[in-house]
Order: structure tokens, then C-alpha cells, then sequence
């Protein structure tokens, strides 16, 4: 019997995972990841759900490897005048790095986790694809390796977020209902400013128009991002957008709101899942965010792992720091993080 380490986040979709695999047969023991931004209450709600389930359940102390390299990474993004994601980041190096190299060592064959996508061989490669709807979450992991793919499993790829709730509700799961949070977990209130003030020293510069006219002043990049309307702090007859984040310069440029459309963009540090490196031009569907729809693109390899993307379609504030995913059909093919708008 193969054995399962399912990753308990203390909500609805982890706990019917694993509920799933032990119908399936799986020897299945379950653990919570406890790092800054995990509440009492998570906690609290997936040992509940491993109880139901009958099942063995523990703490696993990630705090310092969630420290040192998501935290520090999205300090280190925003004070570059970037917009980091850190749930892709989590995913690659904590869920499916750190936790995944502990179930490994404790004899465990695979670990678990809730996100809609699916993972599938096809010959000697694992794939990624996409899940059902709109909840689907592959965006998060197109960062996962081969190693990691061959060494996880997704069980609610097949299944809508509707579907889960009712499966949770007939097995009678305590956190069927539960809602779950959104927000970046290690930022109280989601109030980015805030928390990066006290690890950014924050330095007043110019605001500037799109010909390079001084027409205000910010006190500090770390408070904006591409396309951010509200909160900019200058009055005009039409609202200002932000277009362009210069860190080297500490400047903030400001436009018109088509002028945060853009058909072209660099994006670097690519990772590919059914190949290992781009050698020509790919036509894909891409999106430069993950709220954003699936594009046609043109993604052309660059030196130094990285990427020209192509849209056929203006995308709406493209920003460096943030991901863009390639797709076809509803497999995977990798992506990158944006490096340069053009």
C-alpha cells in the first residue's frame, strides 16, 4: 500500500483530498505546514479534519525555510520596485521543496495537496493540466520540476469548487464550510505597505509624467504597482495610472489608462514541464497574471533562460515580478517571471 502525506492547509479542499485517496486505497497520513501567516485557527481546523478522516496528523515546523526564502523574497521584490508572487514561490520551494524532501525521508512515496490541476504521464515525462474551472490553480504550479510532479498527487484536478463542497458536505468534513482566505497569509490585513515598512528603508522621489516631466512626488516605491489607479496622491482632470517603475532612478512615470496596455513583454528564469529548454518560436495561450484570460501568444527563447513573449491582445499592466503562464490546450507549458515590459 503506497503511502501519502497529505498537506492539510485546515481548509475544505486539502481535507477532501485526502479523504479521496483514502478511498482510493492510499495509506494516508496528513500534516499541516506551520510557518509565519498559519493561524491558530488553520491548525485548529485540519486537526479536526484528520480526526474525522482517522487518520495520523501532525505539525511540520517550516517557519525558518518559509522565512528565509519567501518572506525574504518578496521583501527583497518590492524594494526593487517589483511585484512579486509569493504563492508560486511557496509552491515550488516550501509545499512541494521542504515538505515534500520531509515526506521523503519519513518513507513516504508521495505527498498530497487540495489545489485544482492534475498531473499525468505521458511517456517519460509528467505533465501538468489544468483543473475544471475557474478555481483551477495550475498557474500556481508551473514552477514544479519532475522530480516534484512524479511525487505528487492532485486529486481535486476533476472536480469543481462546487463539487468539493458537496463531497465535503456528505462526508461530513468540518471544514465543508469553511472559507479561506485570499491574501498574500504572512501580511496582516493584506496591507502591503505596512509590513514592508518595517524591513524597507522608504526614500521620496519623482513622479513623472510620459515625456520625463517631475509632476509630484511619492514617498517610497514600495507602495505602487503597475497599473494601480487609486492612491497615487495627484490631481488631474483624468486619473493617472501608474506605467512604470523605475528603481534605479527611485521614480515613479504615470499615464493615461490605455497606456498600461502592452502587447510585448521579457520574461526570465523560464521553467518548461514537457521539455527542458525552448530551441524555437512556440504558439501558446498565455496570461500575464492570474485573473487574467487565456491569450494567443508567441513566446520566442532568448539567451540566459529567458523569453519574448507575443500577445495577439493588449494585456492590461503586465508587471515585472509577476508570472506569465503558457498554455496549450490544458497542458501546461511552463512560464516565467516578467522581466521587462515593452
Amino acid at each position: 500500500m503506497e503511502k501519502v502525506l497529505a498537506a492539510l492547509s485546515g481548509g475544505v479542499d486539502s481535507a477532501t483530498a485526502a479523504a479521496l485517496l483514502r478511498r482510493r486505497g492510499y495509506e494516508v497520513e496528513g500534516a499541516i505546514m506551520v510557518f509565519r501567516g498559519v493561524t491558530d485557527d488553520a491548525i485548529t481546523c485540519a486537526t479536526a479534519a484528520a480526526r474525522k478522516l482517522d487518520i495520523p496528523f501532525e505539525c511540520i515546523d517550516l517557519t525558518e525555510e518559509f522565512r528565509s526564502t519567501i518572506i525574504q523574497d518578496f521583501i527583497d521584490e518590492y524594494s526593487r520596485g517589483r511585484t512579486p508572487n509569493p504563492c508560486i514561490l511557496c509552491n515550488a520551494f516550501i509545499k512541494f521543496g521542504a515538505f515534500m524532501n520531509i515526506a521523503e525521508r519519513r518513507g513516504f512515496s508521495k505527498i498530497a495537496t487540495g489545489h485544482y490541476a492534475s498531473i499525468y504521464r505521458d511517456n517519460e515525462r509528467f505533465l501538468l493540466q489544468r483543473g475544471r474551472d475557474k478555481n483551477e490553480q495550475s498557474y500556481f504550479l508551473y514552477r514544479l520540476n519532475q522530480r516534484q510532479l512524479a511525487r505528487a498527487l492532485l486529486p481535486m484536478g476533476q472536480y469543481t469548487k462546487a463539487q468539493t463542497r458537496a463531497l465535503a458536505q456528505a462526508l461530513r468534513l468540518p471544514t465543508a464550510r469553511r472559507r479561506e482566505s485570499q491574501d498574500v497569509c504572512f501580511v496582516p490585513g493584506n496591507d502591503y505597505v505596512s509590513f514592508l515598512k518595517r524591513y524597507v528603508t522608504q526614500r521620496p522621489g519623482s513622479i513623472l509624467n510620459k515625456q520625463g516631466e517631475p509632476i509630484g512626488e511619492h514617498q517610497g516605491i514600495i507602495g505602487y504597482t503597475c497599473g494601480q489607479r487609486r492612491r497615487i496622491g495627484l490631481s488631474h482632470r483624468k486619473p493617472y495610472y501608474i506605467i512604470k517603475i523605475d528603481y534605479d532612478n527611485n521614480a515613479l512615470y504615470v499615464g493615461d489608462q490605455d497606456d498600461v496596455y502592452h502587447t510585448e513583454l521579457i520574461a526570465a528564469d523560464v521553467h518548461f514541464i514537457p521539455f527542458d529548454t525552448l530551441e524555437e518560436d512556440l504558439e501558446v495561450m498565455a496570461k500575464p497574471r492570474y485573473v487574467a484570460p487565456l491569450t494567443r501568444a508567441r513566446v520566442k527563447p532568448l539567451a540566459n533562460n529567458r523569453v519574448h513573449v507575443t500577445f495577439t491582445e493588449a494585456q492590461c499592466a503586465p508587471t515585472p515580478g509577476q508570472s506569465v503562464v503558457f498554455y496549450q490546450g490544458s497542458i501546461v507549458v511552463g512560464g516565467g517571471i516578467i522581466e521587462e515590459v515593452l
